[in-house]
C-alpha cells in the first residue's frame, strides 16, 4: 500500500515537473517570436481589410481568385504610379534635407538664441555652429560600414517582406481553411459569437483604413501645396509624412507638424508662424469635421482607449506596435461586445446612469 502511494506521488511529481518545464519552454518560445506574432497579427489585419473589396467583387459574381487578383493588382499599380511620379521628388528633397541639416541646425539655434539676448548664459548654451553639427554626424568610413550592415539586414528584411505579403495574399485568396481553424478554437455554442466578432472587426478595420486613406490624401495634398507656396524645404517629404499620420491616432498630428515647423523656423520666424497656424487649422478641420464623418459609426472607440493601447503597444513593440494600436482596439472592442456584453439584457437606462455618474448624483439605496 505504501509502495503504491509512493509510486503515485512520484508520478504526480514527474507530471508537475514536465508540465512546468513545458510551460516555461512555451513562454520562452513565445517571447522569442513576439515580433513574428505581431507580423502575423498585422497580416491578419491587412487580410481582413483587403477582404472587404474582394468580398464585394465576389457578390458581383466575380470569382474570388479573379477578385483577389484585381484588388492586389490595383494596389500594386497605385504604388507604382505614386512611386513613379512622386517618389523621385521625395527622394530628392529627402537628400537635400539631410545634406543641409547642419545649416538648418545652425539657423535654428541662431533664431532661438536671439530670443534670449537678455540671458547670455542661456544664449551661449543654445548657440551651435554647422561644424559642430557636421562633427556629430558619422564620418564617411563609419557611414559606409553602416550601409554595409544595412545591406545585409536589407536582404533578411526583404525575405520577411516577401513571406509577409505571401501570407496576406494566401489569406485573402483562400480564407476557408483559416476560417475553419479559427472557428474550431471555439466550442460550437460560441461559434455564432465568434463569427459576429470577426465580422464586426472586419467592418471596423475597413472603415478605419478607408477614413485614413481619404483623410490622409487630403492632408498630404494640402500640406504639400501650402508648404510649397511658403517655400518651406522638403514640402513633398512633409506631405508624404502627413499621408500616414492618421494611422497613428492623436499623436500623428505632432509627428507630421513639428518637423516642418522647425524647418520653417530656419527660413523665417514669420513663415514658421504661418505654418503653425496652418497645421492647427488643418487639425481642427480634419479632426472635428472631416475625419468623424469619414469614420462614421464604424470606429466608435474612445480616444482614451486608443491612446492607452498606443502607449502600451508602442512600449512593447516600437513603431509597429503603435501602428497596430487602433486595429488592436477594434479587435478588443468587437470581441468584448460579442462575448461579454451580449450576455446581459439591454439597459434602457444606461444614458441616465452615465449622466448620473458625470453629474455625481447619488442614487438613494433601496431597502
Amino acid at each position: 500500500m505504501q509502495s503504491n502511494t509512493t509510486e503515485n506521488l512520484y508520478r504526480s511529481l514527474v507530471k508537475v515537473i514536465l508540465l512546468t518545464a513545458g510551460l516555461v519552454i512555451l513562454i520562452w518560445f513565445l517571447y522569442q517570436i513576439l515580433s513574428v506574432l505581431l507580423l502575423l497579427l498585422l497580416a491578419i489585419v491587412l487580410a481582413l481589410i483587403i477582404n472587404n473589396p474582394v468580398t464585394w467583387l465576389e457578390k458581383k459574381k466575380v470569382k474570388r481568385a479573379w477578385g483577389s487578383l484585381m484588388v492586389f493588382g490595383t494596389i500594386l499599380l497605385t504604388l507604382i504610379v505614386l512611386g513613379w511620379f512622386i517618389g523621385p521628388k521625395i527622394s530628392e528633397q529627402t537628400s537635400g534635407l539631410f545634406r543641409d541639416l547642419p545649416e538648418y541646425g545652425k539657423s535654428l539655434s541662431g533664431t532661438v538664441s536671439s530670443w534670449f539676448s537678455d540671458y547670455p548664459d542661456i544664449q551661449k548654451k543654445i548657440e551651435i555652429d554647422a561644424e559642430s553639427i557636421s562633427e556629430s554626424l558619422p564620418s564617411v568610413p563609419k557611414a559606409l560600414v553602416k550601409i554595409g550592415n544595412f545591406s545585409l539586414s536589407l536582404v533578411g528584411g526583404l525575405v520577411v517582406l516577401i513571406v509577409f505579403i505571401s501570407m496576406v495574399i494566401y489569406a485573402v485568396a483562400d480564407p476557408r481553411p483559416l476560417v475553419e481553424l479559427y472557428l474550431s478554437v471555439f466550442p460550437p455554442a460560441q461559434r455564432g459569437k465568434a463569427v459576429a466578432a470577426l465580422s464586426k472587426t472586419s467592418v471596423m478595420l475597413g472603415g478605419w483604413i478607408k477614413a485614413n486613406l481619404i483623410g490622409g490624401t487630403i492632408e498630404a495634398v494640402l500640406v504639400t501645396t501650402f508648404l510649397s507656396i511658403m517655400d518651406v524645404p522638403g514640402a513633398f517629404v512633409w506631405g508624404a509624412l502627413a499621408l500616414f499620420a492618421e494611422l497613428i491616432p492623436k499623436i500623428g498630428f505632432y509627428i507630421m507638424s513639428i518637423p516642418p515647423i522647425l524647418v520653417a523656423l530656419t527660413v523665417d520666424p514669420v513663415t514658421a508662424l504661418w505654418v503653425t497656424v496652418f497645421f492647427l487649422a488643418l487639425n481642427e478641420i480634419m479632426g472635428d469635421m472631416v475625419m468623424p464623418k469619414l469614420r462614421s459609426s464604424t470606429m466608435n472607440i474612445h480616444p482614451v482607449s486608443t491612446l492607452f493601447l498606443l502607449l502600451a503597444m508602442g512600449s512593447a513593440f516600437g513603431f509597429l506596435g503603435a501602428l497596430m494600436a487602433t486595429p488592436f482596439a477594434a479587435i478588443i472592442k468587437s470581441y468584448y461586445e460579442a462575448f461579454y456584453l451580449s450576455r446581459f439584457p439591454k439597459d434602457h437606462k444606461m444614458e441616465e446612469h452615465i449622466e448620473d455618474v458625470i453629474q455625481q448624483k447619488i442614487q438613494p439605496e433601496k431597502e
